[in-house]
């Protein structure tokens, strides 16, 4: 199939471009959602993953990312963006139908089977949002950026909430009514999904696309992307990612199985998590923002970072030594706290390694820091899945006991086997990279208390307008300073 190109898209081609661009963006939208996260660590879970497939299942995405390398250059070659990104999608969407057939297949081939097709799958999506991405930077006018994709992500956000919690009450609904069917359960689901995508690649071909502009040199992509390390404050930046992302990943794909199959929670009570962890998300990236430029990004990165690894710890905390009366409460709470810190995280990481790297030459940078940290993500997802089945037989714990005539009291205190080494593991990995971070230098530092002072500040603001609740308002005029950890106290 061959697409036109125009070297001037006219004011009502770019406005029904984008319309169209808002209709992928739902239907992709809803592709993901009811093919992948918890769905899909579920079936595969049904199909008898390990935890290392499990893990490998996790890498798959991240190490796909290389393939935007070559991607590059077949857009440069080709230079019809629209038509690769419909091939590629259309091969994508394709590789959804194939995971729809597993339940069908003989049972000693359905994993392979999903591992292979969920390959073809990462791979064909990077392919695809190669060319996307350099499509929309020409379609999409600059002053317009910002304000369209927030819309656009903002939709697709709403969508993905009703999607999750409908398809985890589906999935509920069909367990209890068709027990030993529970695969043919997800096949529907994963064809719905499959149709959305189809949805989605006819609004790709609606979209028009102004012609990709010439570039008069064509520099060696492998040669500037080994440039930012001889950079030593971005190689700093790079190295300490790295470590950060390697740290998450290995504790990371395994609390929905952790969930699944530990806990023994419904599909509707872990979706609702995660729907938590979202709004939470979306509502604290306008916060931190904010934060960010008036601070400082490593000085956010620095305040959130600690927090996340503490929930990673928390996750240990679940279980003494099974399910109990706090583990749901828990749950909640520490799914609130880890979407307050990872959109600062995310938010950070970002815009620090924009910020550092030289004007002129960010894609190189961008590229290279993209490629170590998916490469990082990858392996720790392996590594970790690896691990957990390596620890599975291990079990470690400490109890508070106490013993008098009639009277026999044991307490556990801490209670750790299987996935709890693994989030131990996770969070001694993560303060070391946080380490490394101190050794990256930004321009218009701040010093971590000043951040945590105005951070209580907003706290202290909206809990005095609640003064006719008795005691509230009180709370707002509380030294809140006094709770600080000695190192964030004093002047600034």
């Amino acid at each position: 199939m061959r697409f036109e190109v125009k070297d001037v898209l006219t004011e009502e081609e770019i406005q029904k471009g984008l319309k169209a661009v808002i209709g992928d963006g739902l239907a992709f939208q809803a592709m993901i959602t009811l093919t992948g996260g918890v769905f899909l660590v579920d079936f595969a879970l049904k199909l008898g993953a390990s935890n290392f497939v499990i893990g490998l299942l996790a890498s798959i995405p991240f190490l796909a990312q290389f393939t935007q390398l070559p991607a590059i250059y077949l857009v440069e070659a080709i230079r019809i963006r629209r038509e690769i990104c419909v091939f590629a999608a259309t091969l994508n969407r394709l590789c959804v139908l194939g995971i729809v057939i597993i339940p069908w297949l003989p049972q000693n081939i359905r994993l392979s089977f999903l591992l292979i097709m969920l390959s073809f799958h990462a791979i064909c999506g990077a392919v695809s949002s190669a060319s996307w991405n350099s499509w929309m930077r020409d379609l999409v006018p600059e002053e317009q950026l910002g304000r369209f994709f927030s819309k656009r992500m903002s939709l697709s956000m709403f969508l993905s909430i009703g999607l999750n919690l409908g398809a985890a009450v589906f999935i509920d609904f069909w367990k209890k009514f068709f027990p030993q069917k529970e695969l043919y359960g997800y096949a529907i689901l994963f064809f719905l999904g499959f149709l959305a995508g189809i949805v989605s690649v006819y609004f790709i071909t609606q979209i028009p696309e102004p012609r990709l502009r010439q570039i008069e040199t064509h520099k060696n992509l492998f040669k500037l992307i080994r440039r930012p390390f001889k950079d030593e404050n971005f190689k700093a930046l790079i190295f300490s990612l790295c470590l950060w992302n390697f740290a998450i990943n290995l504790a990371a794909p395994f609390f929905t199985v952790y969930m699944l199959k530990r806990l023994q929670l419904t599909m509707s009570f872990i979706i609702t998590l995660t729907v938590l962890n979202q709004l939470i998300n979306v509502i604290f990236l306008r916060i931190w923002g904010k934060l960010a430029d008036q601070f400082s990004n490593k000085t956010v990165f620095s305040v959130n970072a600690p927090l996340f690894l503490t929930c990673i710890l928390g996750w240990t905390f679940t279980t003494l030594p099974e399910r109990y009366f706090l583990t749901k409460p828990l749950l909640v709470i520490l799914h609130i706290l880890m979407g307050i810190a990872s959109a600062g995280i995310s938010l950070a990481a970002g815009n620090l390694a924009l910020k550092l790297a030289p004007k002129g030459e960010a894609t190189a940078y961008l590229a290279a820091n993209n490629l170590a940290n998916a490469f990082a993500a990858g392996i720790a997802s392996i590594l970790g899945g690896k691990t957990a089945d390596f620890l599975r037989k291990l079990e470690f714990g400490i109890s508070l006991r106490w013993r008098s005539p009639g009277i026999e009291i044991n307490t556990p205190l801490l209670d750790l086997k299987h996935w709890d080494f693994l989030f131990f593991i996770s969070f001694f990995v993560g303060l070391c990279a946080l380490r490394m971070l101190n050794e990256v230098k930004e321009t218009g530092e701040s010093r971590r208390k000043i951040l945590v002072e105005e951070i209580l500040t907003e706290i202290r603001r909206p809990l005095r307008s609640f003064s006719t609740i008795s005691g509230l308002s009180r709370m707002s005029y509380f030294p809140l300073r006094k709770l600080l950890p000695k190192g964030c106290k004093g002047e600034s």
